[in-house]
């Protein structure tokens, strides 16, 4: 009995010193390690806060930045879509003044597309394209492919997305406008946006009708054959030095003289600053001027018809697009059909960035 209070009297002996010893550890912490801790704390908060406002004043430049320049394709784009991953998206790149006109070799060029799982037989069965295998400017080794085939095929490669994007600016557009029309009040932005459309497809007196018929798109195998006619592939001395992919004509504007131009003709042909520009304004050729109004009028029965846009139709009506006049559009039903381009009238633009994980 004397021995089990003897150890009983060391085992609470032992507890009291654990709990000085705790107490005295507790003492030390709270008045030296908290102190420096809390102020580390509100020094990196404060730090933060700075980092996060200048961010936050950043972001909000880039973002009215963003807002002036594309702000009615983002509204359009998000009619289209349900998805909502629209600030993560870049649907259609830089704006034109942005872009850096470089000009990369063809070996280059085609390292890149293969890097990107970029070849034509993927987009035919995907019917997608990635807007990010976009150029400025054709490769000068082009016209010096040997095979027909492979300057084809690259040709094909780097007008594709140009056109399928400017097409689908218009196919936004067009269902923008069928929206106000379908409004029993026309709002003011609507009035306003309704106006820069008039003026952009040279339309006097409002007419809506007309406006339907003009604003629409152009198929992608007729303006690949187009491109490809006016430019011999991507060799021509106007698509090699002024990105012109159509051979449009002006008399105003900054162009290139033809070398055998006659003596009593004083037109150009028309020069761009990127490849784009020159698709826009092939676009734009076609749906205002009035030596191609029967051909807007075929496509306009085509959609009251609620048929696919057909290039092998509508290119009988581009007679008066080159001197040669119906021999023209034979040549280009035949690049049309050599080529098989109508496997690329219903390709798709697929975005440069998606969240996948908002697709789900």
């Amino acid at each position: 009995m004397k021995k089990k209070i003897l150890k009983k009297k060391k085992d609470n002996s032992n507890l009291n010193f654990f709990k000085t010893l705790l107490t005295g550890l507790i003492i030390i912490f709270v008045f030296t390690v908290l102190p420096n801790s809390v102020s580390f704390v509100k020094n990196n908060l404060k730090s933060n806060e700075v980092v996060v406002n200048s961010s936050k004043k950043n972001f909000d430049e880039i973002l009215d930045k963003q807002k002036k320049n594309n702000k009615e394709i983002k509204d359009m784009i998000k009619d289209r879509y349900s998805w909502n991953i629209f600030e993560d998206i870049d649907v259609f790149g830089k704006d034109e003044d942005d872009e850096d006109p470089q000009r990369l070799s063809a070996s280059t060029i085609e390292e890149l597309f293969k890097d990107n799982g970029y070849n034509l037989d993927t987009v035919k069965k995907t019917k997608l394209v990635n807007a990010g295998n976009q150029l400025t400017k054709l490769p000068k080794e082009l016209k010096n492919i040997e095979s027909p085939k492979i300057r084809k095929k690259l040709f094909i490669k780097i007008v594709l997305p140009l056109i399928i994007e400017e097409n689908l600016k218009i196919r936004f557009d067009r269902k923008k406008l069928f929206k106000i029309l379908n409004k029993s009040n026309t709002e003011k932005r609507d009035k306003a946006w309704l106006e820069l459309k008039f003026k952009q497809y040279g339309i006097k007196n409002n007419d809506l009708a007309k406006l339907k018929i003009r604003m629409d798109e152009i198929p992608v195998s007729l303006a690949i054959a187009q491109a490809a006619k006016e430019t011999g592939w991507g060799s021509s001395r106007f698509a090699q030095e002024g990105n012109a992919l159509f051979g449009q004509w002006t008399w105003s504007g900054e162009g290139i003289k033809p070398l055998d131009l006659e003596k009593d003709k004083k037109h150009k042909v028309a020069k761009f600053k990127i490849l784009k520009a020159s698709v826009r304004a092939y676009q734009r050729n076609l749906n205002t001027h009035s030596g191609y109004k029967e051909f807007r009028i075929e496509r306009a029965i085509q959609r009251d018809n609620d048929e696919k846009l057909d290039s092998l139709k509508l290119v009988n009506f581009l007679d008066k697009y080159a001197e040669t006049g119906k021999e023209y559009t034979e040549v280009l039903k035949k690049i049309i059909n050599q080529n098989n381009l109508i496997d690329f009238d219903d390709v798709e633009l697929l975005p440069t960035s998606l969240k996948m994980k908002n697709l789900i």
